[in-house]
């Protein structure tokens, strides 16, 4: 339990700033996403602690996530409603520490305790979601992927700020060793908890069966925890691995070594494009993408192809819709005035068959079919001889004509 004392009472110490107590000790911090986690900073050496950079206050730091401090004073009031942390029942022999091993075993994955504790972390309309990027899928957003495949919630992940520190969220098969000193993610709000899973149960075993040399980036355990020996993170993916349409405001980041957080691009969904917002100062960063200019102001990504699309209803009649969250979500429209509240929001997306596998279209060229496997496992990538691009995702072409059960789906939100 975290003790929360307000910035207006405590002792003028307390008030002359943000102190975090880590350890049975008391340090001068920042807060960190909201509150999900906090940089602690301290003049002299401490175990754990790691030098700051040059030219900063104080000569050692240390990131940490919200769970592992006893107490905060001068925090600000919260502007916005706070994720659910995860939650342990009370168990006479097991701590955060076991838990953690348990969710290290395949095995565990259904382990009461463990699942009542992957169950607490929640997603809801406009929970801040995260994956973590290479320099080169960083290139594939600003061109116009979309959001898929494995991702966190901000609140799980916010105390990793560091490309070594982010490695370990990594699904492209590199996890650090592609040499660069920069950690790159998208951030969305999501839509809703209708868009995401959880990696468990006998939906995905196969997916956590499959051979190393199938796989890109770290396996599947099936206990809904990424693989680590330092964090207990909840993973989650994208239902079906499919595309989700991006929601507005939409960003994406860099990390560097320093632990600063830099915004790039935010994305602008009336326009259908990225918006650059990072200054002189940083935009080096984007010296390591592949076929990006760091001096293009505004990158379009209307020409796209695009596997998925949000519409909604409004006065009868159906448009093209954009997420909005927490707010919602409207009609996609150039002028403000027409950007209504609408009645109904679906995402609607195209399922097919191929050779008995269950697989998403996510676009069409002559007669071929980009296909991507809905529930990858060791005899559907066999059968349909799908490449994996990053963790979790599968794809392959296939031929028009031999698909079967080829079908336009929309699947609804709940709109109040």
């Amino acid at each position: 339990m975290v003790t929360v004392t307000p910035q207006a009472s405590g002792t003028a110490s307390e008030r002359a700033g943000l102190h975090v107590t880590y350890d049975g000790r008391v340090h001068p911090a920042e807060e960190i996403a909201r509150g999900a986690a906090y940089e602690l900073f301290s003049a002299d050496e401490v175990p754990g602690f790691e030098r700051a950079p040059r030219g900063a206050t104080y000569r050692w730091r240390k990131f940490v996530h919200v769970t592992e401090v006893t107490a905060v004073h001068g925090s600000t009031e919260p502007t916005e409603e706070a994720e659910s942390p995860l939650l342990m029942p009370v168990h006479r022999e097991r701590g955060w520490a076991q838990l953690h091993q348990l969710s290290q075993q395949p095995a565990a994955a259904g382990d009461r305790v463990l699942a009542a504790v992957r169950a607490s972390a929640v997603i809801r309309p406009g929970t801040r979601m995260v994956k973590v990027l290479s320099a080169r899928q960083l290139g594939g957003y600003v061109r116009g992927w979309l959001p898929h495949g494995f991702c966190y919630r901000e609140h799980d992940v916010a105390h990793l700020r560091t490309p070594a520190g982010m490695a370990v969220l990594r699904g492209d098969g590199e996890g650090g060793r592609d040499g660069t000193d920069v950690a790159y993610a998208l951030r969305w709000r999501a839509g809703g908890p209708e868009d995401y899973d959880v990696p468990v149960g006998a939906g995905h075993r196969g997916l956590t069966a499959l051979p190393p040399r199938d796989r890109l980036g770290p396996p599947v355990l099936g206990t809904g925890f990424v693989p680590s020996n330092a964090q207990f993170i909840p993973e989650f993916i994208t239902r079906d691995f499919a595309d989700l349409p991006m929601p507005a405001n939409a960003t994406l980041l860099a990390y560097p070594a320093e632990g600063v957080e830099v915004v790039l691009y935010t994305y602008q969904a009336e326009q259908r494009g990225w918006l650059r917002m990072v200054g002189p100062q940083w935009r080096h960063l984007l010296a390591a993408v592949p076929g990006l200019s760091p001096d293009q102001e505004y990158v379009p990504t209307g020409d796209a192809p695009r596997s998925t699309q949000l519409v909604g209803a409004y006065a009868g009649s159906e448009y093209e819709a954009v997420a909005d969250q927490p707010g919602g979500f409207r009609v996609l429209a150039m002028t403000r005035a027409a950007r209504y509240p609408v009645d109904a929001a679906a995402r609607r997306l195209r399922h097919a068959t191929w050779r008995g596998v269950p697989c998403l279209v996510l676009r069409e060229e002559a007669g071929w079919l980009r296909l991507r496997l809905c529930r990858p496992d060791a005899d559907a990538v066999a059968t349909t001889g799908a490449q994996c691009h990053e963790r979790g995702v599968y794809e392959a072409w296939a031929p028009g004509a031999e698909l079967t059960d080829d079908r336009v789906v929309d699947l609804p939100y709940p709109v109040e």
